[in-house]
């Protein structure tokens, strides 16, 4: 297993290259000056001329991808045209942001996904499994961003004046402050620090901040403004589990040794769960890993839409703004994260079916 994960990683250097690559050509092929969009279209010449060689834009295409190449390579992915301030910094403060908005958003796809295809399998041509079939059907043709607004206007607008109502944007309630868990149990951090970094990195994490500092009023607030984002985000990946289970388990329903459990006289749980369900598994736990580059695309829009400072409306708001270190930045992070998922799923399989070897 060792050797096909080393073997996986090492394809993967290629991939992500291209990624990089692609990224840098179009981030500098959409239309706009940079200069433009960051000091206004009255940005004078003489203004234009020196922002652009301040930022080696001046430079060929060949030339400025050779110079970041190298940045990287060290570390570095430079700073941000917008803010005048590292790109790691940045994706430190937002990634974390992301990562609990999609985490949450697959754990409600796999949770109600995963048994709704099971319910729709075992009830073949039932009005049950006409309903999972409709109700998957339309999850999958909705866009992320109707649905966001939709939510938002249901929940946030006609229902303010209920014990339903939930709040539409932001990540926290104005007044509400989530204290570092670090600063909680007093511990002795000093900033800027590699320590210091990755203990801030996991604060901003507020939902896992506020379980570790026992601040259960700040996660109750948390958790209301995660729902719909959430909700909004995990709705494609969900109908499209929730297909994939289904037809699984209709493929293996239909195998003998399912014929043999019952003959044998087990409950009918007991064969769904235990035989049938784990062995319909394998293709599932596949789209499930495909599914994340499927919330790093809906987090763009969702994170928008909620006012949710995360990965997603940052790239969206350096897109708009020809923040290329940004872009690029960003970009291979979302990419390294994806293959890296994917390459857990793949080794997952052994833990899941004993009989594959991964060779």
């Amino acid at each position: 297993m060792t050797q096909y994960a080393i073997r996986r990683i090492l394809y993967s250097i290629p991939v992500i290259f291209g990624i990089l690559l692609v990224t840098f050509v179009m981030a500098r092929a959409i239309p706009g000056d940079p200069c433009k969009a960051m000091l206004g279209e009255k940005a004078s010449a003489e203004v234009c001329e020196r922002f652009t060689r301040e930022h080696g834009l001046d430079k060929p295409i060949p030339v400025q991808f050779g110079v970041y190449m190298k940045n990287i390579f060290s570390g570095d992915f430079g700073d941000s045209i917008r803010f005048s301030r590292p790109v790691t910094t940045i994706l430190l403060e937002r990634l974390p942001t992301t990562i609990e908005l999609g985490l949450i958003a697959l754990f409600l796809a796999v949770l109600v996904g995963i048994p709704a295809g099971v319910i729709a399998a075992v009830r073949r041509n039932t009005a049950a499994d006409v309903g999972v079939m409709i109700a998957a059907n339309t999850g999958v043709s909705m866009p992320v961003y109707w649905l966001g607004l939709l939510l938002a206007y249901v929940f946030a607008l006609l229902l303010k004046d209920t014990p339903f109502w939930l709040p539409p944007s932001g990540r926290i309630s104005a007044g509400v402050t989530a204290i570092p868990f670090y600063e909680v149990f007093q511990w002795a951090v000093v900033e800027g620090t590699a320590k210091y970094t990755f203990l801030e990195f996991f604060a901003n994490m507020y939902i896992l901040n506020s379980i570790i500092s026992g601040d259960w009023e700040v996660l109750s607030d948390v958790i209301k403004h995660l729902i719909l984002p959430a909700v909004a985000l995990s709705t494609i990946p969900l109908a499209i589990i929730a297909r994939m289970t289904r037809s699984s388990m209709l493929e293996v329903l239909r195998q003998d040794y399912i014929r043999t459990a019952r003959a044998k006289g087990l409950f009918e749980r007991f064969v769904i769960l235990k035989h049938a369900l784990r062995n319909a598994l394998l293709p599932v736990i596949t789209i499930i890993g495909l599914q994340v580059g499927t919330l790093f695309a809906g987090a763009v829009l969702t994170e928008t839409i909620f006012g949710f400072a995360g990965v997603g409306r940052m790239l969206f708001e350096a897109i708009t703004a020809r923040d290329f270190p940004i872009v690029q930045g960003f970009t291979i992070v979302i990419a390294v994260g994806y293959v890296a998922v994917n390459l857990l799923v793949d080794l997952s399989y052994v833990f899941i079916d004993p009989r594959i070897r991964l060779d």
